[in-house]
């Protein structure tokens, strides 16, 4: 496989995976980096222990051999021959020659039949780079050498056993020759001990090469993992980038769209409101145009009362001017009532976009004239309890409008209330810190807790569609919360007044700021 054919691999393989290569390369190259260092420092150190355990102490003991021959043997037998020491010493020192030459001999051929340990792995390594030469090794030498010394050492040990000064030049002669052969066996021993040391630095520079091919192989492979890594890091990264431009681009739309139709829906919310406040005039207007007729039913029936004793007097001829100037004042004073009427509706129907300060009281007791007609038709009373008037800056017909709302709803739960008790509406207006909080209650029993929490809602009522929109409630909430930043809250209690233990009443409590 060629080396594109590899990187072409291994980029296309998934990044868990690279990573996994690159966590088992450089931790396999770490373990047989350190496998290798231990190993040639193991060989170096085995080599040297066999170096002088099996070469270095066979060639002391071998020259320590020559040196008996040489100096205990040969040596003596002159001085003896010499007269330098008596024949019966003489004789001691070469026995004691004879013994420490066997002991030397035995003690060589135990260490070089010792099999010095080789650590199996070691083996198998030196199997594997090294390649046996054995030519070094002449064992036939090796035993011819050893023979000739084992002969030689008989004949001086039996010249020894049987000393005669006159076997001096045979035992001589042996010696020299004893010594040629120990000296061809050193010599022996220190070529394989040079060929050894020769196959030790072999090994070591194996492993040694093996380690650096394997720290250059980890590092490039390292390398060339780490780049591929980096640039999937890139290529993820831009992909991510990529896929965040794309989702900054949806939201963006998104929110376009959203401003859109946010928009839309706002516009959408303010028709809403403004259909429903129309509607909601228009529903007070239809009682405000009953309370109208009801008022002016009086005054022009009193004007047409006056009109017809105009043409009663005409007739009987008891038409004077004093009886016209009389007549024509109360038909005057009756038209002025009927005008300052239409100018009290007219005035509650006008815009009233701006704040101005008003009294409270007035805004109540001006919200109980209008509805004074069709209270005094069911017959219900109203009081109002306030310890001193409070000026409000704010929407005086705002005010004026969900107090009418109140009023009514109120009338439509007495007006068919057939009980012994008074039908009441009251009103106790207290001042706290900041606010004014007004409790408007009436008893007409309260309302159903499974409707009590819809009141407030939209197009909800329990009457029918002809007696009502179920927007009052609602623009209510909405002229006192948001135009006037109060709170309108509604709930059931039980009548506070005496004597009703078991009435139930609604109150309404309005919270509204003032300064």
């Amino acid at each position: 496989m060629k080396s594109t054919n590899i990187i072409d691999f291994i980029d296309n393989i998934t990044f868990k995976y690279k990573t996994y290569i690159l966590i088992f390369i450089i931790t396999g190259g770490m373990l047989s980096i350190i496998i290798l260092s231990q190993i040639s420092t193991y060989a170096i150190k085995n080599d040297y222990e066999r170096l002088f355990e099996k070469r270095t102490k066979p060639l002391i003991l071998l020259e320590s051999l020559k040196d008996v021959y040489e100096i205990n043997v040969l040596d003596t037998i002159y001085d003896i021959k010499n007269n330098n020491i008596s024949f019966e010493n003489g004789k001691e020192v070469l026995e004691l020659a004879k013994n420490l030459s066997n002991n030397y001999w035995n003690q060589y051929k135990q260490n070089r039949n010792s099999e010095f340990e080789n650590n199996f792995f070691l083996q198998i390594i030196k199997k594997l780079f090294i390649e046996k030469n054995y030519e070094y090794k002449n064992e036939v030498l090796l035993e011819s050498l050893m023979t000739n010394i084992d002969k030689k050492m008989e004949h001086i040990n039996n010249y020894i056993n049987y000393f005669d000064l006159n076997s001096y030049n045979e035992v001589k002669y042996e010696t020299n020759s004893i010594k040629i052969y120990i000296t061809s066996l050193i010599n022996y021993d220190l070529k394989v001990t040079i060929d050894e040391k020769r196959d030790t630095n072999r090994l070591f520079n194996y492993i040694f090469l093996f380690s650096i091919l394997s720290i250059v192989f980890v590092f490039i492979f390292s390398i060339l993992l780490s780049i591929i890594i980096i640039n999937n890091f890139k290529k993820l990264h831009k992909l991510l980038e990529l896929k965040v431009e794309r989702k900054t681009k949806e939201l963006m739309e998104l929110n376009d769209n959203l401003e859109k139709r946010i928009e839309i829906e706002v516009k959408n919310s303010r028709k809403k409101d403004l259909i429903m406040f129309q509607q909601a005039k228009l529903a007070s207007m239809g009682e405000m145009l009953n309370n109208i007729a009801h008022q002016w039913r009086q005054p022009l029936g009193s004007i047409s009362m006056i009109i017809q004793s105009f043409q009663t007097k005409m007739e009987f001829g008891k038409l004077t001017p004093e009886f016209v100037d009389t007549k024509v004042k109360d038909a005057l004073l009756l038209a002025d009532n009927m005008s300052t009427t239409l100018d009290d509706f007219k005035n509650f129907f006008t815009p009233d976009n701006i704040k101005s300060k008003f009294s409270l009281k007035n805004c109540i007791e001006h919200s109980f004239e209008l509805s004074k007609y069709v209270l005094e038709k069911y017959n219900i009373h109203h009081t109002i309890e306030m310890k001193k008037d409070i000026v409000i800056d704010g929407f005086y017909n705002g005010l004026s409008h969900v107090l009418l709302n109140l009023i009514n709803n109120s009338k439509d739960a007495l007006m068919d209330k057939d009980c012994c008790l008074v039908k009441e509406i009251r009103i106790v207006v207290i001042q706290a810190r900041k606010k004014v909080i007004l409790h408007f209650m009436d008893n007409g029993g309260g309302i159903s807790d499974k409707i009590l929490p819809k009141i407030f809602e939209p197009y909800y009522t329990t009457k029918y569609k002809s007696a009502g929109t179920g927007i009052g409630l609602y623009m209510s909430k909405q002229i006192i919360e948001k135009h006037m930043n109060g709170s309108i809250k509604c709930k059931n209690i039980k009548n506070p007044r005496p004597n009703c233990d078991n009435c139930k009443s609604t109150l309404f409590i309005l919270e509204i700021p003032f300064q």
